[in-house]
């Protein structure tokens, strides 16, 4: 009887060490430090669709994980594989398979900061956004050329750059195309205030045409923004006289070469809506992304008599202004031969 009672107590001894043994092992592989990241790759990508796979393979590739099979046991042990959420994770050095499931699991990625300026076209502007967020450059474009999305935003595909205020927003990285652009739409909304727009309404504008008028008052003068209310007014006679703008930057924008330092008289031929010699008033769409301090400028434009403007031949980027077409004729010879004189001849 004793010998049974003492095979009984060796036995459940074993049992219990090994039961020890695999409770240590199974803690350990949910409790033990598994996450390394150095502090310029501390970000884990998710794509929205992604499978567990994915994941796997991206932890691998950038050496996140020590042991990738025990995050792969705790992931199915916590349902993870099911549950996958696409984003940008912070992850910290030292984390263990179970917090970094438990963060994968709830979603808490972090923001971004998108920024835009001194963009032109909307080529320009997909290709910058697309490197800041998910959505990608033809899933952009396609929005920004398709009429009903459009239209139901309340611009054309020429008038739709008018929407996108240049400034730093916070967004998910996972953020789709239409998601954003549905933002920043709010955030075109938010910005025309009911002050702005009486101001527009008193200059006659619709705040699509304040911007498209912002485009090149922005293009004319990108660096100092003291004289932008000078050349808004410059071209508000313009338009209330019924001249034609005769804005250069608009026959940059026309022929899509912005290498041009010199504008020709036969760049002047280009026939576009854009080129503002050989059609009066506004072109059909904004040249550039205007910054705030651009469409502020024309809502807020100075009142003078001014009709012409010519670069300084001191290349400091202020212009000179004129009110008769012989006093604008002096400076623009001061400004050619400066030119000359740099040997810029186009």
């Amino acid at each position: 009887m004793w010998k049974f009672f003492k095979i009984l107590l060796f036995a459940i001894l074993i049992i219990g060490i090994f039961s020890g043994i695999l409770a240590y092992n199974y803690y350990g592989k949910v409790f033990r430090e598994n996450v390394v990241v150095k502090d310029k790759n501390k970000y884990l990508y998710i794509s929205k669709n992604a499978k567990f796979e994915h994941v796997i393979d991206s932890l691998k590739k950038h050496k996140f994980i020590t042991n990738v099979e025990e995050f792969i046991w705790v992931a199915k042990l916590k349902n993870y594989p099911q549950k996958v959420k696409g984003g940008k994770y912070l992850l910290e050095n030292g984390m263990t398979n179970n917090s970094l499931v438990n963060l994968l699991r709830s979603g808490r990625q972090v923001t971004v900061n998108v920024t835009f300026n001194n963009i032109r076209t909307k080529e320009d502007f997909a290709k910058r956004i697309s490197k800041q967020i998910e959505a990608s450059f033809d899933e952009i474009m396609y929005l920004l050329n398709n009429k009903e999305f459009t239209e139901s935003l309340g611009f054309t595909k020429e008038t739709v750059l008018c929407m996108f205020l240049p400034n730093t927003y916070e967004f998910y990285w996972s953020t789709d195309a239409e998601t954003f652009i549905k933002r920043m739409h709010a955030e075109y909304k938010s910005f025309w205030t009911e002050e702005r727009l009486k101001k527009a309404e008193n200059i006659n504008l619709t705040p699509i045409k304040v911007s498209v008028l912002a485009s090149i008052v922005q293009a004319e003068q990108g660096r100092f923004n003291e004289e932008k209310p000078t050349i808004a007014g410059l071209y508000i006679n313009r338009l209330n006289q019924g001249m034609a703008l005769q804005s250069d930057p608009t026959l940059v924008f026309a022929l899509g070469d912005f290498s041009i330092k010199r504008v020709l008289n036969s760049h002047k031929e280009v026939n576009s809506p854009y080129n503002t010699y050989l059609y009066a008033g506004l072109p059909p769409g904004p040249i550039n992304l205007p910054e705030l301090s651009s469409i502020d400028a024309v809502l807020n434009y100075e009142k003078h008599e001014y009709l012409y403007m010519c670069a300084k031949d001191d290349f400091s980027g202020y212009h000179y202004f004129a009110k008769t077409a012989s006093q604008h004729y002096v400076y623009a010879q001061r400004y050619h031969a400066a030119l000359n004189d740099q040997k810029i001849y186009k």
